[in-house]
């Protein structure tokens, strides 16, 4: 069998089996023999192997087996059914695709379920029906945060975007749980919807997301994903954590085994520099690429835009700049960038954006002699 060869320009070629058992049955083992292996050659570098569909030829393949829950099938016939089928679509920027269970987590007060709305709202815009399970807050909490302050005028969110409400009777067994999902499978089904926000999981695990109910509930999810097609996501905690470090997997409550099951994830850390700066990192992706790690974290404020409370976008950074105490000497240069930029005439927002900072904390650092 003739040996690959490879082109500078990264293309495989190759001999064909037939190509050489016609090169080894010549009686002729010297002119002809090496004429045969030359043309051989010329022939392979034009024409490069592309596909496979197109450089093998097809062979019969083996049925399906079924045994069960299990279904066995070949690669290529996998790859060949794949393919038909349309490719996941971004449903919040890199961090949550179509068709992936995905776990946001974050410690608490961070902004989490502030978050969680404005991604359905995001999602809603765009023509899709979500489903939000808010399991944190009361109805009035919920209208203080998308109404004017001091006045009756509210936000208004798409039609498509339900918010869903519980009777705040908390699951406290496993049979609990199992009638709480399963009420949940029928109210999505109802809803006709394929896009899922659920917040949190230490609520539907009755405080034990370090526990068995916090697997089930991941499993009865996983199912429920792939029996309906749906994209999931879910809100879960972290216990305490030193902020001198970055954020991890092995951050999410419950031990990382919970985030082995989840196709994607992603957290919401707090700026050592300033409490009121939050930032966005990726922790797990399956689908796409790794964006938004370490190196290209993205730097992120709470604010209030009349009516409508969300994460506000102020630049990029790598994590380890976020991370541990300011010391004397940065905070000087701090106040001395933020003068500076004013002095040009930037306003406060645009001087935070370019530093990476809160709003309150540039007018901070303006006031400071």
């Amino acid at each position: 069998m003739c040996k690959p060869f490879f082109s500078l320009a990264g293309g495989t070629y190759f001999c064909t089996q037939e190509q050489e058992d016609i090169a080894c049955s010549q009686k002729n083992m010297g002119k002809r023999k090496n004429k045969m292996k030359n043309r051989c050659l010329n022939n392979v570098r034009r024409s490069p192997q592309v596909s496979v569909s197109k450089s093998v030829p097809e062979v019969n393949e083996p049925e399906e087996l079924k045994c069960g829950m299990f279904v066995a099938k070949t690669a290529n016939q996998a790859v060949r059914e794949a393919v038909e089928t349309p490719n996941p679509e971004k449903l919040w920027h890199e961090f949550w695709y179509e068709g992936e269970l995905c776990c946001l987590f974050a410690d608490t007060n961070l902004g989490k379920s502030i978050l969680a709305v404005q991604i359905c709202n995001d999602i809603a815009r765009h023509g899709r029906k979500v489903v939000y399970f808010d399991f944190e807050l009361s109805d009035k909490q919920f209208q203080l945060r998308y109404t004017v302050d001091g006045t009756k005028a509210t936000y208004i969110f798409p039609k498509n975007f339900l918010r869903v409400k519980t009777d705040d009777t908390k699951p406290s067994s496993m049979d609990d749980l199992g009638r709480v999902t399963n009420n949940l499978e029928q109210l999505i089904l109802q809803a006709k919807s394929r896009t899922v926000v659920i917040d949190n999981l230490s609520w539907l695990c009755a405080g034990d997301d370090k526990g068995s109910s916090a697997f089930a509930l991941i499993g009865k999810l996983i199912e429920l994903k792939r029996k309906h097609g749906l994209s999931i996501l879910v809100l879960a905690h972290t216990p305490k954590r030193n902020q001198r470090k970055p954020i991890t997997q092995n951050d999410l409550a419950g031990s990382k085994q919970l985030i082995n099951f989840v196709d994607s994830a992603f957290a919401i850390g707090q700026s050592a520099r300033d409490e009121s700066i939050k930032y966005l990192k990726q922790i797990k992706v399956r689908t796409g690429e790794l964006t938004y790690g370490s190196d290209n974290i993205v730097i992120c404020s709470i604010e209030k835009d009349v009516s409508y409370l969300r994460f506000v976008k102020q630049g990029y950074a790598a994590e380890i700049e976020h991370l541990g105490k300011q010391s004397r000497e940065d905070l000087e240069k701090q106040i001395v960038a933020v003068k500076a930029l004013s002095s040009q005439g930037l306003s406060i927002r645009a001087i935070a954006q370019k530093l990476g900072l809160s709003k309150s904390k540039v007018d901070r650092l303006l006031k400071r002699q």
